[in-house]
């Protein structure tokens, strides 16, 4: 059935009415999310006004221990090459460690009809759990949005 000129304006001005009352109540809901997170910040700011100096000194009596003093940029230097040169030191470790568990994973493999239910359980649950963190990071790297990304 073809729409004559009028009725196609009408139809279009009709469609542009429909999604202008979408934005508007999508907008409405926003900004009623917006003054529910306000005020929940509002109360999580007041709670750490209040109890946030008590917790902060009770935190460093308890970890005073791991505390440097004095605080010198020195001092904090030569930490940052203890770190480095601590996770440098640990590769070839963690290199030996990788090609174990891939000899084991290809004799898994290799030897597969004598494999388990429970270790092809094992497998697939975590298959899916590195799927799980994959969509994961997509939606946080969307801005945490299912659909797609959004300006």
């Amino acid at each position: 059935m073809l729409l004559s000129d009028s009725n196609r304006k009408s139809s279009n001005c009709f469609t542009g009415a429909l999604v202008l009352q979408k934005k508007r109540i999508l907008f409405l809901k926003m900004a009623s999310k917006l003054i529910q997170v306000q005020s929940k910040a509002c109360e999580a700011s007041k709670f750490v006004a209040k109890h946030g100096t008590s917790y902060y000194r009770q935190l460093l009596e308890k970890n005073k221990h791991y505390i440097q003093e004095p605080a010198t940029v020195e001092k904090c230097q030569e930490l940052s090459k203890q770190l480095l040169y601590t996770r440098l030191a640990s590769i070839p470790k963690r290199y030996e460690t990788f090609w174990k568990e891939l000899d084991y994973a290809k004799n898994l493999w290799k030897n597969r009809t004598e494999l388990k239910v429970e270790d092809a359980g094992i497998a697939a649950l975590f298959g899916l759990e590195c799927f799980a963190w994959y969509c994961a990071g997509e939606i946080t790297g969307r801005g945490f949005t299912f659909t797609g990304y959004y300006p």
